[in-house]
């Protein structure tokens, strides 16, 4: 529908303005905190991507991502028994046999979600995005975050960026797609929106801001605008699509501050791992150390969480 595409205008000095209020919100306390933080762990998506990635320590992932908070913790907070994990872990194709077996071994349910299509960049030629996408699903990857190609925003062509995605949706089968933005490189708020709209259009179960490899990443101006996409497509469709912010989400309070976000855009049925996602590596060790102060009243010294 690029009826919908041609109208689009973003006013961005009130979105900057409404983002420079969400940093102000005051931080939820005590038990409250303690609740927002362990929902927090189960929508986020406990990634490695790294050109040194070896089975070993994807397999260290894999058991953290099955035991995020330690027991002791979760017992002191009567959780144990919830069964918290986190909501995905995600990999690099040729890591996702290993994340499998990983999971499988440890015997949790736990999805295993492969980045695919030419990530970072994007830019590789359609049809080995495609095979690696098949290759990812192939090896026993349940959620494919692929990358669009952003000269296809930057130049305008909405019809052929929605022919790629589809290519993409399609090639993906019973796997859930997330299609990241790369939202740091499309030039303007009015390009993130259209961007998304497009992803929506063409089958996303989610959208995601970044690939986390751009120097600007997941932004609350950035996030507002995606979810009055994500909202505005609702109410047009009937169609839920999730939200994933990735790249640079390193402390707690951040992590809590998007959950608020969210709630606040798009209200609480959002607020699961079905329609909500945090992509992070290093958010978990925060979050941890914070639900440790918060049962023990001191903080965690380097031994405490070793495993972090």
């Amino acid at each position: 529908e690029l009826g919908w595409i041609s109208k689009v205008h973003v006013n961005r000095p009130a979105v900057v303005r409404h983002a420079e209020q969400i940093k102000k919100w005051r931080t939820v306390k005590g038990n409250w905190q303690a609740a927002w933080l362990l929902k927090a762990v189960t929508c986020i998506d406990l990634t490695t991507l790294s050109g040194d990635d070896t089975p070993s320590n994807v397999h260290r992932l894999c058991f953290k991502a099955k035991h995020p908070i330690r027991e002791d913790l979760l017992k002191a907070l009567d959780m144990h028994d919830k069964g918290i994990t986190v909501g995905a872990v995600c990999v690099y194709p040729a890591r996702v046999t290993d994340a499998v077996n990983a999971l499988k071994a440890a015997g949790c349910n736990i999805p295993v979600a492969s980045v695919a299509a030419g990530f970072p960049s994007g830019q590789t030629p359609l049809e080995t995005k495609l095979a690696e996408i098949k290759l990812a699903v192939e090896y026993g990857a349940r959620e494919i975050d692929i990358v669009i190609s952003r000269s296809l925003v930057l130049t305008g062509q909405w019809e052929g960026l929605y022919k790629e995605i589809r290519q993409c949706r399609e090639a993906c089968g019973e796997a859930h797609m997330k299609t990241i933005l790369a939202t740091g490189e499309l030039g303007s708020l009015a390009n993130v929106y259209k961007a998304s709209m497009i992803a929506m259009m063409a089958g996303s179960d989610f959208i995601k801001t970044s690939t986390g490899k751009e120097v600007e990443n997941a932004t609350f101006p950035v996030g507002v605008v995606m979810m009055r996409a994500i909202k505005e497509f609702y109410w047009q469709t009937g169609n839920k699509v999730g939200f994933k912010p990735a790249g640079g989400i390193r402390t707690a309070k951040e992590a809590i501050t998007w959950l608020m976000l969210v709630k606040d855009e798009l209200g609480v049925e959002w607020l699961t791992p079905e329609l909500f996602r945090l992509g992070a590596s290093s958010l978990l060790e925060d979050i941890e150390k914070q639900i440790f102060y918060h049962v023990t009243g001191s903080h965690a010294l380097q031994h405490d969480l070793a495993m972090a």
